[in-house]
């Protein structure tokens, strides 16, 4: 069996795992958001969203460093190198208790500074507000320490871990609501330490998984001089990159904060859970096959990690599309049906947050084809200035007083100049890749193919009723309308006569039974 066979086959798998986990975890996720929602209101929610929200802006520290701790272990495991792999994970722990202790300087000054004297929040709920806050910093710092572990697991594929813990996550959460809905005490307070607890018990367990499975999970003192600074420096400029992404996004929430407070907050913080939530369907490919792309990289396959990266740009596109799509077409009455109280603007936001999604799901897999480099200065600092115009983008077109959802059009274009910016450097880096490719055979064929699919959903959707039953006709339809013209026009001849040779399999298999 060739190694790309093996290597497909295990991508296939833990996608597979991924996705198992993720419909729990979207099953479990639109009724707590609803009941939150409900159980809290709108005004209390959008605290909870934006105060949140100050803390993530803190996550560029960590993000950068996930970063790095995923692809040194990732490198030394593609080198089959254990005793190096043991020395990346121990010196990695000690970087992100590190970055924990800097998150709760800058949170505890900075942060709550700007919390008490610079927020849009009634003055009966500052109390509450800091509760969140607080609680937020110590879940935030928990997730910190955690990364190393969580890097090991993706290193070594072990998805089914993320599946299982994941699950358990999501149920403690449920839990976290019927205790939230049955407590006589401020209903924001208690929903906050519920979170913090249960940020706990998470980290606990990724814990003793690693250390149980990996042999290299066993934290030891070490201080390598060359490899603490590699990681660094490696982390350093993804910090700068990761800069830009949390004042992209948290900026530009406090920016609309600014202009109409915690109602509208909540409206576009509903917006991008949904959003988060169906971006997994892509993320969940894309963490799959991340760990092969590094590897093939540090093995010098470079041909078959540039094959993964050009899969992955195309694939992370169909498998976003496929179900964004039905909720585009549907967008007001799934609201409308999950939600008791729909924020004003809600539909637009989500609207044009799941545009600029489906084009920043083709950055993925070359995101960690530049780490797999290891020279990734240039590409930070421009991603940098470009995720840092959304800001005063977004406060323009609300200083103009344009529609408080056209602020999205900010993200839309930031999402499409940093996704060309991206494959010029990665071309740069790694000559061996085709930026005509890229341009024409992936990201314009991808969009054509998703307005074509988009447009056609619509046609039949405006045919008929709207009520429940035609809310499951018409995203059946949407899902094979989209999955007939990938299959003919996204796919590859390789591809097509992959999945035909996998039907008769399963076919031959079925009639001999």
């Amino acid at each position: 069996m060739s190694t790309n066979t093996v290597n497909n086959k295990r991508i296939a798998k833990n996608t597979l795992l991924l996705y198992m986990r993720m419909l729990f975890t979207i099953a479990v996720g639109l009724y707590t958001s609803r009941v939150v929602l409900s159980t809290l209101g709108i005004s209390d929610y959008g605290i909870q969203n934006v105060v949140g929200g100050i803390v993530a802006m803190l996550g560029f520290l960590n993000s950068a460093m996930t970063s790095a701790s995923q692809r040194f272990i990732s490198f030394e495991l593609g080198k089959q190198d254990v005793r190096k792999s043991s020395e990346v994970f121990s010196t990695s722990v000690i970087i992100h208790i590190l970055i924990a202790i800097i998150i709760l300087i800058l949170a505890e000054t900075i942060g709550l500074w700007f919390l008490n004297t610079h927020m849009e929040i009634d003055a009966d709920r500052m109390t509450a507000a800091n509760w969140v806050y607080q609680s937020a910093i110590f879940s935030f710092m928990l997730t910190v320490i955690s990364v190393p572990y969580n890097a090991s697991i993706v290193a070594h594929e072990h998805m089914k871990a993320f599946a299982y813990i994941s699950i358990l996550e999501v149920c403690l959460k449920l839990l976290a609501v019927f205790m939230l809905v049955l407590t006589p005490y401020d209903k924001l307070i208690s929903y906050s330490i519920l979170l913090l607890l249960i940020a706990t018990i998470v980290r606990i367990t990724y814990g003793i998984y690693c250390k149980r499975k990996f042999e290299e999970c066993s934290f030891h003192f070490t201080y390598n001089k060359e490899l603490f600074r590699k990681m660094f420096v490696f982390a350093g400029w993804s910090i700068v990159g990761n800069l830009g992404f949390a004042t992209k996004d948290q900026g530009s929430n406090i920016v609309l904060n600014l202009f109409y407070g915690t109602t509208l907050n909540a409206a576009r913080g509903i917006a991008m859970q949904i959003n988060g939530i169906i971006s997994s369907f892509s993320n969940n490919f894309i963490m799959a096959i991340n760990p092969q792309i590094t590897k093939q990289y540090a093995a010098n396959e470079i041909d078959e990690s540039i094959r993964l990266v050009y899969t992955g740009c195309r694939y992370s596109c169909f498998l976003l599309s496929l179900i964004s799509i039905p909720v585009l077409i549907n967008i007001d009455y799934i609201l409308e049906l999950w939600l008791e109280d729909v924020p004003q603007y809600t539909s637009q936001f989500l609207y044009f947050v799941l545009f600029a999604a489906i084009i920043s799901s083709m950055a993925g897999p070359i995101v960690t084809a530049l780490q797999a480099t290891g020279n990734i200065m240039m590409f930070q600092i421009t991603i940098c200035l470009i995720m840092l115009c959304e800001v005063p983008l977004t406060y323009l077109i609300l200083y103009l007083g344009y529609p408080p959802y056209y602020s999205m059009f900010a993200a839309i274009i930031v999402a499409f100049v940093g996704l060309f910016a991206r494959i010029i450097i990665l071309k740069h880096q790694v000559p061996q890749y085709s930026l005509r490719y890229f341009t024409f055979n992936i990201i314009l064929k991808n969009i054509l193919l998703m307005l074509l699919c988009y447009l056609i959903a619509q046609l039949i959707r405006n045919l008929l009723p709207v009520n429940f039953l035609n809310l499951i006709v018409t995203s059946v339809i949407s899902v094979l309308i989209s999955g007939m013209f990938i299959y003919l026009l996204g796919m590859s001849t390789t591809e097509r006569s992959f999945i035909k040779n996998k039907i008769f399999s399963i076919i031959s298999k079925n009639q001999h039974l």
